[in-house]
């Protein structure tokens, strides 16, 4: 571009009519070259930054993560904290409902606990495991009243929903799709640093929440499905 301005660069007699500027051969108007000067001379402008604080403190809260492992006589949460420094336990535990109860009082309870602890702790996103083929119609009734009621819960203060095939999330906890849940529960234990191993309903919560926090951090295939 320091060429434009050299003593060589001048108007061609031949193309004076036509307002054309050449320089071995390049032609600009003059209207073209006095935009290029002024860009040149022109102050550069400081950049701006890609992430404000605000993004950043978005960032931070989209890193929470509540797991849900549905069940009607005893529902596990887990929630975790992913960060740059790796994942961290915020809560855990299990909604139990005594078999003296009532399936109306069970689901209303569940319900009630899994609101407030959206409410405490303000996820960003939630994650189910996938539903699965019961051999029991009764019983794969009574869980998918269990989740139902959960899954409510949640989505009424507008938090994004999500599932993960139980095999799946084994397999990126324990690195097999078949492992028992003490297996699972000793996995967890040992990832999220805890003094000792959750109860099996939290622990397959935190599990969920685990494998979420995986597959949000790498590109994958087969992300889990939202709902």
């Amino acid at each position: 571009m320091q060429a434009l301005f050299s003593p060589r660069f001048r108007l061609s007699t031949s193309t004076a009519r036509v307002g054309l500027w050449h320089d071995g051969g390049v032609g600009v108007t003059p209207r073209q070259f006095d935009v290029m000067r002024r860009r040149l001379t022109a102050p550069r402008r400081a950049p701006e930054p890609a992430v404000t604080g605000a993004d950043r403190e978005a960032g931070a809260r989209r890193a929470v993560i509540l797991g849900i492992d549905p069940s009607l006589r005893g529902t596990g949460y887990g929630v975790i904290a992913a960060e740059r420094s790796g994942v961290r336990a915020v809560a855990q535990g299990v909604v139990v409902c005594p078999a003296s109860w009532e399936r109306s009082r069970c689901l209303a309870r569940i319900s009630l606990e899994i609101r407030e602890v959206v409410r405490r702790h303000a996820p960003a996103a939630c994650v189910v495991e996938g539903l699965f083929y019961a051999q029991n119609y009764k019983t794969a009734l009574i869980m998918g009243e269990a989740r139902g009621a959960s899954l409510a819960a949640v989505a009424e203060a507008g938090v994004a929903v999500f599932e993960i095939s139980p095999r799946k999330v084994k397999q990126a906890i324990v690195g097999y799709g078949a492992a028992q849940k003490t297996a699972v529960a000793r996995m967890v234990q040992r990832m999220l640093g805890l003094a000792e191993a959750p109860a099996a309903d939290a622990a397959d919560a935190l599990a969920l929440a685990l494998a979420y926090a995986q597959e949000r951090g790498r590109y994958s295939l087969s992300a889990p499905k939202r709902l």
